[in-house]
């Protein structure tokens, strides 16, 4: 009976360790995943699909046979008519300058993004989902023109603002250089008085002065350039595979939008319901009442909506501006 006793327990502590290895294997192998899933897909060759649709900051585009939608890193440009009418409220306010002349500025954006992109382009993404209007699937994006980033020369230009979601640059560590460049090249185009900042003067379409030396991103880690799936496609994330000519490792993984959430993200008083849901805590009820309790003065009037008390308040502030 004893020795029976002593087998099984033997038996018993084999089983933990065994248990154990697994549970750590599990844990490494979730960790290699996470690391290798921030390597860039790099699209080379890319060309502008011309849509009604298109502005500053978003736009279709082909990459092969392929047809995407992206929307700029860090910057924001105008909207190009009335259709979001609270965001090109605050769009104008940040310009200082009226709603009718916001617009302005949001076509000027178009266009100059049409010309930059006029000749092949580089896209820079992690297919993280941008949300968006369309039915099709709109992912961020660095785009690298002949002149270099895009955005810093929406910015630099007067063009764009230095806003919106923010990532870590290719080849970078860190996203804060760039923010730190971007609003170098926004007090440059606001004390030339060009684009958004020289509306009144008449200086909505003279370009910067200077030349400024646009960023050139280098992946770490990217695959040879080849078509990823239709976005519209509903294995578009999960089609992709490295071929025989990755250089680094490239996975792409449909990300849940609570994932991609960072703090500080979210304009109050702008957010659609779909972003208010992406804030750990904020469910379709709760996102519904605070877009009913607007306009706030700041998100420090959250406690003010029924339902958030301190406990959520505390835990659900630091996701707004």
């Amino acid at each position: 009976m004893v020795s029976s006793c002593k087998f099984a327990a033997r038996r018993l502590t084999q089983l933990r360790y065994k248990i154990g290895l697994l549970a750590l294997a599990i844990v490494c192998v979730a960790h290699v995943s996470a690391r290798e899933s921030q390597d860039w897909i790099v699209l080379e060759n890319c060309r502008l699909i011309s849509n009604p649709a298109n502005d500053g900051d978003s736009f279709h585009a082909s990459a092969g046979a392929r047809e995407y939608i992206f929307r700029l890193y860090m910057v924001d440009a105008p909207e190009t008519d009335e259709m979001n009418p609270t965001r090109l409220v605050e769009q104008a306010k940040y310009f200082a300058i009226t709603v009718p002349q916001a617009i302005e500025v949001g076509l000027a954006a178009k266009e100059f993004t049409r010309a930059k992109l006029s000749e092949p382009f580089t896209v820079f993404t992690h297919m993280s989902d941008a949300m968006g209007r369309s039915k099709m699937e709109r992912f961020y994006a660095f785009v690298q023109t002949k002149a270099g980033d895009l955005g810093e020369q929406l910015v630099r230009n007067g063009l764009a603002r230095n806003y919106g979601f923010k990532a870590v640059p290719p080849g970078l560590r860190s996203s804060r250089l760039e923010v730190e460049k971007l609003q170098q090249f926004e007090d440059e185009a606001q004390q030339e008085s060009i684009g958004g900042w020289g509306v009144d003067a008449r200086r909505l379409n003279v370009h910067a002065q200077k030349r400024a030396p646009f960023s050139v991103f280098v992946p770490g880690q990217t695959a040879r350039p080849r078509a990823l799936p239709l976005t519209n496609s509903p294995s578009a994330a999960s089609a992709f595979r490295p071929s025989s000519t990755t250089v680094g490792p490239v996975h792409v993984k449909k990300s849940h939008a609570k994932e991609k959430i960072e703090p500080g993200k979210i304009d109050i008083n702008t957010a659609t319901e779909k972003e208010l849901k992406m804030i750990p805590g904020v469910g379709q009820v709760m996102a519904s009442r605070i877009i009913a309790a607007r306009p706030f003065r700041s998100a420090d009037d959250l406690k003010k909506v029924n339902g958030i008390g301190n406990k959520k308040y505390a835990k659900i502030r630091p996701y707004f501006q």
